[in-house]
């Protein structure tokens, strides 16, 4: 799919941005109790990457996805983009290196953290 050349670069420097916060450790990548990606929460955003099969299955097709938390827009990049999709593969790399013994965790679980927040 051909963009227009500002988005593209835009959108390198954003994937280049999340890599280096994910080698940084900045950006902390979590995978969901039997889901087939790892998501992460930055700057008011959610950043979903999958799937979550191991790197040698390489003809498995993945993928960005964007969202804002206060916005339906989103944006969602895959690894067959003929532009962006080597930046979304290092970008892979860079999560499951980062992420390779997190335990998978429940980001629905109540916590007393949640349901403080519908107290008064």
């Amino acid at each position: 799919m051909d963009r227009d050349p500002n988005v593209t670069e835009r959108l390198r420097q954003l994937i280049l941005q999340l890599q280096t916060l994910t080698q940084k450790g900045e950006l902390h990548w979590e995978r969901q109790i039997d889901s087939a990606h790892r998501y992460a929460r930055w700057n008011n955003n959610l950043l979903i990457l999958g799937p979550a099969d191991p790197l040698s299955e390489t003809d498995i097709p993945r993928y960005l996805f964007i969202t804002p938390f206060d916005s339906p827009a989103c944006v969602e990049i895959n690894s067959h983009d003929s532009q962006l999709g080597e930046e979304v593969m290092t970008l892979v790399h860079a999560v499951e290196l980062a992420s390779e013994n997190e335990p998978p965790t429940d980001p629905f679980a109540l916590t007393d953290e949640v349901l403080g927040r519908f107290s008064s």
